[in-house]
């Protein structure tokens, strides 16, 4: 553990360490880790073997992880479902733009999604497939580096320009595929561009042949933090028809949603 952390816990009276590590636990599964022994576990979370035996035994007898009697690897159960099903409940934005998404991929007939930002990274909220859709793009919860996505290229460029210039410097970009740009200049460049066009653009930053646009959605207080996206092939779209054909029906439907906060 950090010393910046133990200072932290130190500090916080409330803060109630059992459950941080057990939270640790949860947090290690995901589209790469879906079924996980002790040992990874504690490699993963970086808390002794002993520790993660009590936590992980204690999520299994509370419905939380499955335990595979033969294997005695641990996976998401299904009231693990349960925590992002209440996420979605009460978080006002996805009620308040399921409809106007279904209703938007339905008229472009390509993939659409909303994404919120979380620290550096956006996490995918909403996610409206087609049926050539992916899987791994079907699923709500998803978390990319913001810097490489059109989702937190626009949500970037409605910052201040001091903040937009630090996240430009200092965010962590993660390599998805052999297109992902590492140069920060391009990265300020493609920012500014979506400071003045009202729309973030990328292509082949996630995955290969996809071109990416997004539309922040105002909230009251001025500053978004989510966007209405589109995902299309670039084998069938050029990225002058998603600005012409695509990027006005994005920037309707995120001016539509009156985002509270």
């Amino acid at each position: 553990m950090s010393e910046k952390k133990e200072t932290r816990e130190k500090q916080d009276t409330l803060f109630v360490g059992s459950l941080e590590k057990g939270m640790r636990v949860l947090s290690a599964f995901n589209e790469h880790h879906t079924a996980l022994g002790l040992t990874d576990l504690a490699n993963l979370t970086g808390l002794d073997k002993s520790a993660v035996q009590r936590l992980a035994n204690t999520l299994h007898k509370t419905g939380y992880l499955h335990k595979d009697p033969e294997s005695r690897r641990y996976s998401p159960a299904l009231k693990f479902l349960e925590l992002g099903n209440a996420y979605l409940w009460a978080d006002p934005l996805v009620q308040l733009a399921m409809p106007k998404l279904i209703e938007l991929g339905r008229k472009l007939g390509e993939r659409v999604n909303v994404a919120r930002l979380d620290g550096t990274e956006i996490v995918y909220i909403i996610r409206i497939p087609t049926q050539l859709t992916a899987f791994g793009a079907m699923v709500a919860g998803r978390r990319l580096s913001a810097l490489t996505t059109s989702s937190g290229r626009a949500l970037v460029s409605c910052l201040d320009p001091a903040a937009r210039k630090e996240a430009v410097e200092t965010w962590p970009v993660r390599v998805m595929t052999s297109k992902t740009t590492l140069d920060r200049s391009k990265i300020a460049q493609a920012v500014e561009e979506a400071a003045a066009c009202g729309y973030g653009l990328t292509v082949s930053e996630n995955i290969i042949n996809e071109i990416g646009i997004a539309a922040p959605i105002p909230s009251e207080r001025g500053r978004p933090v989510a966007t209405v996206q589109c995902s299309v092939s670039a084998m069938r779209w050029t990225v002058d028809r998603v600005r012409e054909e695509i990027a006005p029906h994005i920037i309707e439907v995120a001016n539509s949603i009156h985002l509270p906060g």
